[in-house]
């Protein structure tokens, strides 16, 4: 995907502070007061233009949701969406997935979903994976004991790499769609990519995993 370059974007995000937390290192082990609740906090790594936790929001106004998202140009869209519909429950940050420590105690968040995720086809690239074993020690080390990672992917060797990598890291499979849209759960919620690519005829793959330690 080619981004359009948004030079206004950082400043527009700056300005919108209850939503868009600009110096996210401040608030490691202090997420409730931001939100001003102790609910469960959950994550998701790859935003994209945020219906996916928008519409969780809505869903689960009794969790509150941080989106990461790696670039502004994208990041921006999320925010706007939030301006236009106030979401007291969704915070946004543009920051790289492989930092998440330095912004999450242990246990602070409480799941962390991942959906469509670059599949970095390449074995070489295989590390930039948001499923590879260093990005999975990043996620156990922000959530509690026997926390869980939800992932959703169009892409099928992507899926199978991720649960090599999990069942190797020592991961155990909760839930399993290789079709997701075939028998489509009541309680889902699509993101932009998902609409596009089921549209397309393509399968949905879709798990649940959870840390054994």
């Amino acid at each position: 995907m080619r981004l359009r370059h948004k030079p206004w974007a950082q400043d527009y995000m700056k300005e919108q502070s209850s939503i868009y937390i600009a110096e996210p290192a401040s608030l490691k082990g202090a997420w409730a007061s931001e939100f001003k609740n102790g609910n469960p906090i959950y994550i998701e790594v790859g935003s994209g233009k945020g219906a996916f936790i928008t519409g969780m929001a809505h869903q689960h106004p009794d969790i509150n949701f941080i989106a990461i998202e790696l670039f502004e140009s994208v990041a921006v869209t999320i925010v706007q969406k939030l301006v236009e519909t106030p979401q007291s429950n969704v915070r946004v940050l543009t920051v790289d997935a492989k930092d998440l420590r330095d912004y999450f105690e242990k246990g602070e968040v409480s799941r962390v979903y991942l959906n469509f995720s670059d599949p970095w086809p390449k074995t070489r690239h295989a590390k930039r994976r948001l499923t590879y074993k260093t990005f999975l020690s990043t996620y156990e080390d922000i959530l509690p004991a026997k926390g869980q990672i939800h992932f959703k992917t169009d892409n099928r060797k992507l899926f199978e790499s991720s649960l090599m990598t999990m069942s190797a890291y020592g991961m155990r499979f909760d839930w399993m769609s290789l079709d997701l849209h075939a028998n489509e759960p009541e309680d889902n919620v699509r993101t932009e990519y998902e609409e596009r690519f089921s549209s397309m005829g393509q399968p949905i793959y879709r798990m649940e995993a959870t840390y054994q330690n």
